[in-house]
């Protein structure tokens, strides 16, 4: 979406720009902050959408910074109020938040951290954002919540899937709605077992960053478990563009399973690769050749085409989920409709959880009657709530982790439309993929107590 668009529509602030430095920010007197950071004292309240406009993850920052208007627009009392109609809390009525207008600023996070943070760093010194959220990249989420963090301000992140960011790298002012590596790699292995068996060998491609390492930990734990075998663990860079080189060796390699730890552009240019060197046709220790993609969306099987057919791989929600599999996903509808009726298709994962971040953000403070993100902070540890599009969910006190179901997809040989190329193998339980906040693979962090800067 044009920034000339947003604009137009009244609602962006301008001045969030990446370029800023990247030292920690001066912040204005407290007498103006009434005690903590950026404390609104007018009739509005600015937000901060920090995506990737550019680079790799380009698609999902597209969509993310759709939701967020979307968001924006329902908070205000514009359109139909899309989930906060479903929502299991009442606390939102269309009138901003604590009566204060919402107002947005946007950054290009570039899917780099640097850029990410200087970003954000604007967002908060410049615009004066009580809040920031968005990213689609777990080193950018990682980055920009350690700068929430110092600067006294909440960060509820986009889309990031490394254990590190509610694991080593978790921080008090900081939440993260969406799932994770482990609990991906704990929804998909049984599926994986029922679909290729215990007696496989896997040869891994793996991104060059804490995502992409959290990924493949995980999978290659889950799997190991089964029985499977990782032969090859080979690290690309997150800019790669051409895997060409990358997939040649795979078939010599006494591999029969390629798990792909890609995301974004990323992926659908390396599944591309696959598929053109034959590897879906191909035969390996007297077995088909399978590939596997632990985490993919709608938005990367478009871009990925008849490619994706009979992929197997997690999300953590799906445009399809209640139509499909019934009331336990109340408000995806309503998101879908919602999301559907202003630009024209379907949402993505990363749409819904941006979407849905910000509506818990404003609840939060609307249940707490404060901006204050010490006051936030106690509103959402421990929150149960519903009626987000994923059934009941958890905000974990311990970690701010999100616990709620995880959905395993197949790429589908036969869609119908551009919009509808994944099919929904099941909703795997919350409780199959619950683990203990100190779990090895989490281990290493701690919370930290919650600061509301000034």
């Amino acid at each position: 979406m044009s920034m000339d668009r947003l604009t137009r529509r009244g609602v962006l602030k301008t001045g969030a720009v990446a370029g800023a430095g990247l030292a920690l920010p001066t912040y204005l007197s407290a007498a103006q902050h009434e005690g903590f950071t950026n404390a609104p004292t007018g009739d509005t309240v600015t937000l901060g959408f920090n995506v990737p406009q550019t680079g790799p993850y380009a698609d999902e920052g597209a969509d993310e910074l759709r939701a967020f208007e979307l968001a924006v627009e329902h908070l205000n009392g514009g359109g139909d109020g899309g989930m906060m109609q479903t929502f299991s809390s009442s606390a939102l009525d269309g009138t901003g938040i604590l009566g204060k207008k919402v107002e947005f600023v946007t950054g290009d996070t570039q899917t780099k951290s640097d850029a990410a943070r200087a970003s954000a760093q604007s967002m908060i010194q410049k615009d004066s954002a009580v809040m920031i959220s968005g990213g689609s990249s777990s080193g950018v989420a990682i980055a920009v919540q350690g700068l929430c963090q110092e600067a006294g301000v909440i960060f509820m992140a986009g889309l990031t899937h490394s254990n590190d960011t509610t694991g080593k790298d978790r921080k008090a002012n900081g939440f993260r709605h969406f799932f994770n590596a482990y609990m991906s790699a704990a929804a998909l292995a049984p599926v994986l077992e029922g679909l290729y068996g215990t007696d496989r060998k896997a040869y891994h491609l793996t991104a060059d960053y804490t995502w992409g390492w959290s990924q493949q930990e995980s999978i290659a734990a889950a799997t190991e478990a089964l029985g499977w075998q990782t032969v090859e663990n080979v690290l690309t860079p997150l800019a790669q563009t051409d895997f060409s080189s990358y997939i040649a060796p795979v078939l010599n390699s006494g591999a029969d399973v390629l798990v792909l730890n890609h995301y974004g552009g990323n992926m659908v240019n390396s599944l591309t690769n696959a598929v053109q060197f034959g590897l879906k046709e191909a035969q390996a220790n007297g077995k088909q050749f399978e590939i596997v993609v632990p985490l993919y969306s709608e938005l990367m099987a478009r871009g990925a085409g008849q490619n994706i057919a009979g992929i197997p791989g997690s999300q953590s929600w799906d445009w399809k989920l209640e139509n499909q599999l019934g009331e336990r996903y109340k408000g995806t509808n309503a998101f879908v409709k919602s999301f559907g009726e202003k630009y024209g298709f379907p949402p993505s994962q990363a749409a819904h959880t941006c979407y849905a971040q910000t509506l818990l953000y404003a609840d939060a403070v609307a249940r707490a009657g404060s901006f204050n993100p010490c006051a936030v902070v106690e509103a959402l540890e421990g929150y149960e709530f519903d009626g987000l599009g994923n059934g009941p969910t958890l905000y974990r006190a311990a970690d701010h982790q999100c616990f709620k179901d995880v959905i395993v997809v197949r790429g589908k040989e036969n869609p119908e439309n551009e919009f509808d190329l994944v099919e929904i193998v099941e909703a795997t339980p919350v409780e199959q993929v619950t683990y203990d906040s100190e779990h090895p693979m989490f281990a290493g962090g701690q919370l930290g107590s919650c600061n509301p800067g000034a």
